[in-house]
């Protein structure tokens, strides 16, 4: 089994507090990460199963009196769970390590751990598999395939298949049952509009002059999406320089196999042949930067920046007390003049950390710059904490 970055601070919240939340993305590995910490013995649930739920009903009393940790998977499907998890914590609010509950985020499971169990649960995020999860070999393929484990990561033989039948299931199951009114097949012409613009700045009222919808209703439609860790906004960040700054977030998928996916890319050289292939690299570099913050428990906060001359920085991170100004190119040599309009980009902003990240083999550091490659960056970010 592939150990997950994120069980370490898992396991450091349950010894901390009573229950942990471990939110993130359908068939990302949670139950894995969830049965590699205990439940054993009958302590998993998974709650989309109505005997499972009949199960837990029946056991209740005996669970919450033992001291094993007690799983409960999709808990969303089911919120009638949240008021007695509440009432068993409050009994005994000393008694730490005692519920993970797991969910694939959305508006209903929010709304009830917001209502019932607030400062009551940690909330620890999961993605699909990181860079600095993997080997190197597999960590290869891992920009074009994606992280999720079955898609095609570890056997490149369920690539492009997974993908679709996954996001027919959201389009057509779950996203429907969280709330979004769009019928299934409005949802994937959106998913395959938003592929088209990944990387670029969003705007809502194009988007939706081609559905045949308002931009209010499309923003409302991307909420459920990025809700379920589809899509990532980006937001625009925002100084006073004097100059005019573009205001828009940009749009990303988080998973890039997805991504690829849906845009029928079918291996790594038709997707170097892409015109927007340089968005999807920049997609991925940020995904595994912030993938990687998050799954250390690395407070954060993450933007990206453009002027109306064109000063850019694909990621601007506000971490630990300093600001990192990043940027992100698809090649194997950079130049001098990649670093110079990076360190104006970045003075514009006060940054005190300037970051080039490429497909170098080289790297160049200097007292607050540096030049290097994905994999030196995320080592360096792991151990940053």
């Amino acid at each position: 089994m592939i150990k997950r970055m994120a069980t370490e601070q898992v396991a450091v919240r349950l010894a901390e507090g009573p229950a942990v939340g471990l939110l993130g993305p359908r068939q990302c590995g949670k139950t894995t990460l969830a049965r590699s910490l205990g439940g054993g013995g009958g302590g998993y649930f998974d709650l989309e199963q109505p005997d499972e739920r009949l199960r837990l009903d029946i056991e209740w009393d005996r669970l919450i009196a033992g001291k094993k940790l007690i799983i409960l998977d999709e808990a969303q499907t089911w919120p009638e769970v949240f008021p007695r998890l509440r009432g068993a914590i409050d009994r005994d609010r000393k008694k730490n390590g005692r519920f993970l509950i797991l969910g694939s985020v959305s508006p209903a499971l929010m709304k009830q751990v917001s209502e019932s169990l607030a400062g009551r649960l940690a909330m620890v995020e999961l993605t699909p598999f990181l860079a600095t999860e993997l080997t190197p070999k597999i960590r290869e393929n891992l920009w074009f395939h994606g992280g999720y484990p079955d898609g095609g990561i570890l056997d490149g033989h369920n690539f492009g298949r997974w993908q679709r039948d996954y996001l027919t299931l959201l389009t057509q199951r779950d996203l429907p049952q969280w709330g979004l009114p769009a019928k299934p097949q409005t949802t994937m012409r959106l998913l395959r509009m938003l592929a088209a613009v990944h990387g670029q700045h969003w705007n809502a009222h194009q988007l939706g002059q081609s559905l045949g919808l308002d931009g209010k209703t499309v923003n409302s439609y991307v909420d459920y999406l990025e809700g379920a860790f589809l899509i990532r906004r980006l937001q625009p960040y925002f100084a006073n320089i004097g100059k005019r700054l573009v205001k828009s977030p940009k749009m990303y998928w988080r998973d890039t196999g997805l991504l690829h996916a849906i845009l029928n890319i079918k291996d790594e050289r038709t997707l170097l042949s892409q015109p927007w292939v340089g968005a999807s690299w920049e997609g991925h570099v940020i995904e595994q930067i912030l993938g990687t913050l998050t799954a250390t428990g690395q407070p954060h906060e993450a933007y990206w920046f453009r002027t109306s001359d064109q000063y850019e920085l694909d990621l601007v991170l506000e971490l630990d007390g300093e600001r990192w100004a990043i940027e992100i190119k698809l090649t194997s040599s950079p130049t001098p003049a990649d670093m110079t309009r990076l360190n104006k980009a970045a003075d514009l902003i006060k940054a005190t950390r300037r970051v080039l990240v490429t497909r170098t083999a080289k790297v160049v550091e200097g007292a607050n710059r540096v030049s290097c490659d994905l994999d030196w960056l995320l080592a360096r970010l792991q151990g940053y904490h």
